[in-house]
């Protein structure tokens, strides 16, 4: 099995890892080069293109649905090799879209895919890079039963779930269906913490409260660092946040759901971005919502 990534950023580099820590030699590319001289058991490309020559599962983590159609169909990119833009004799290459983009993005991507004879599936995973180094991600998968199945040995080295959803860009429907709640919680807990500094209430206090309280998401303990000004890694940004919400709103309006709770999240990461906020750890938004937007000092 010949592994190869593109697009090292966050996630892709936690793809890498997990993926050499079990003997499997991985070559990567990322826009910027040099970004893999401290990942054991990669070796980088050039291009894109390079990618497909040297593997026979090819996944791709990137930016967004602008990134993700450059690396595929721009020069150079993965798509742009012998006979005219096709991939040439080996016609069974599988392609795994891991970015949290459009599913009209994804399945464009597909189609463009197959006519340069290979495969793909999209499999975007829950997670930051801490849960795919313990190999604990759930991968959301769309795609033709037998290419999931030819993917699993690769998803497996860091998924501690894979569900396949359906056709191809299922997996990425429901990256967007799990990710939207999280989006608007995070928000709305922002707005109840603001409310209760504008009355005298502390935030460590009222943080523990919640935690003890059918209001804490899953979630939220593993978010207290960020929430109190403590540093650490970010493994997933405002601005990130902000790029899936516009995303998700996307989909819903394209499908005809209206999105009231997810406009209003989406407005306040991106006011949070444009202030400057957007490589905060995404749960920042509880303070920039209070300091920056209502005022409020700390208590």
């Amino acid at each position: 099995m010949r592994v190869a990534i593109a697009g090292l950023g966050r996630m892709g580099r936690a793809f890498a890892v997990r993926i050499a820590a079990d003997d499997v030699p991985v070559r990567v590319w990322n826009r910027t080069p040099g970004r893999a001289g401290d990942l054991p058991g990669t070796t980088e490309a050039a291009t894109p293109a390079a990618l497909v020559a040297d593997a026979d599962i090819i996944l791709t983590s990137l930016t967004d649905d602008a990134a993700v159609e450059a690396v595929y169909a721009g020069p150079d990119g993965l798509l742009s090799g012998p006979a005219a833009g096709r991939l040439g004799p080996a016609a069974d290459r599988l392609f795994i879209e891991m970015s949290t983009i459009r599913p009209e993005t994804v399945r464009r991507i597909a189609a463009l895919v197959e006519a340069a004879g290979g495969r793909l599936i999209d499999a975007p995973v829950a997670g930051g890079p801490a849960v795919v180094a313990a190999a604990q991600s759930l991968a959301f998968v769309g795609g033709a039963p037998g290419d999931v199945e030819r993917a699993r040995p690769v998803l497996e080295r860091f998924c501690r779930k894979i569900a396949h959803m359906g056709p191809v860009g299922s997996g990425t429907v429901m990256k967007l269906v799990a990710n939207l709640p999280i989006g608007v919680y995070f928000q709305a807990l922002a707005e109840g913490l603001a409310l209760g500094r504008s009355h005298g209430l502390g935030l460590e206090a009222m943080l523990d409260v919640m935690l003890d309280s059918p209001g804490a998401l899953a979630a939220l303990p593993r978010k207290l660092p960020a929430i109190l000004g403590q540093g650490g890694d970010v493994p997933f940004d405002i601005a990130g946040v902000r790029k899936d919400l516009l995303a998700m709103t996307a989909a819903c309006h394209q499908a005809g759901v209206p999105t009231p709770a997810a406009t209003g999240a989406l407005s306040a990461y991106a006011g949070a971005t444009a202030a400057g906020w957007g490589a905060r750890d995404f749960a920042t938004i509880i303070r920039f919502w209070s300091e920056a937007v209502a005022g409020l000092a700390e208590k």
